[in-house]
């Protein structure tokens, strides 16, 4: 009877093992954990690159020095207003674009692309270039960002690039140029930006790659754009 007995152990109810039965439901669960997980956090990227902060990569040098090609950029999306999906209306304005802002924008002429280039009139404010030099109501606008790679001054009459206006912004609207104001194709050349067209303001740079020497531009990183 002892024999017996030692052959049949008493089960401890903490011992329960897996069956071969349980095998399945539990690689369903899991799966359906990993799905979850995946789920949720494409959402909450969609959310924050909708209406927070959104990466953008700079492909020009229409904004040297102050963004060179091959920097990335994070954008602020919520300063200027929360775009609504699907609409251009905005909610949750904290404030208005102001001049010497660095904003991201749909180019007028392709909403399909993005640009990216400084405020230099915002409306109402009146606008002339003269000799490369920029007049916001008739005071001469200088900012420390801006740089000419071109000694030449082009005519009026030829290319507005050197000479331009005087024009009145008109609300609702942006006057807009690129720090490197002799290869910069901006407001001078296709006109405004309006406001339902603005993605946010830039703001840091989070990486820098220079793809001429195959090297990263470690003073870039972490810079904040003024």
């Amino acid at each position: 009877m002892e024999d017996l007995k030692n052959a049949c152990p008493e089960v401890n109810p903490a011992e329960v093992r897996e069956t071969a039965a349980d095998k399945p439901f539990r690689k369903k669960h899991i799966v359906r954990e990993y799905a979850e997980s995946i789920i949720i956090a494409a959402l909450l990227a969609l959310v924050i690159r909708t209406f927070i902060v959104q990466a953008f990569k700079i492909p020009s040098g229409s904004m040297e020095d102050t963004l060179a090609i091959g920097d990335h950029i994070l954008v602020n999306k919520f300063l200027y207003g929360t775009k609504i999906p699907f609409t251009d209306k905005k909610i949750l304005k904290i404030r208005d674009p102001r001049r010497g802002d660095v904003v991201v924008f749909e180019y007028p002429e392709d909403p399909s692309k993005d640009f990216i280039k400084r405020v230099i009139g915002t409306p109402g404010d009146e606008v002339e270039v003269r000799n490369k030099k920029v007049f916001v109501n008739g005071k001469i606008y200088e900012n420390p960002h801006e740089i000419h790679k071109e000694q030449g001054i082009i005519p009026k009459e030829q290319n507005p690039r050197d000479n331009f206006g005087p024009i009145k912004v008109p609300e609702g609207a942006l006057f807009v140029m690129g720090d490197n104001r002799d290869r910069s194709y901006d407001s001078r050349f296709w006109g405004y930006v309006k406001y339902d067209k603005i993605k946010g303001l830039a703001f840091i740079k989070y990486w820098s790659w220079d793809k001429e020497h195959w090297s990263v531009r470690w003073r870039n990183i972490g810079k904040l754009l003024d």
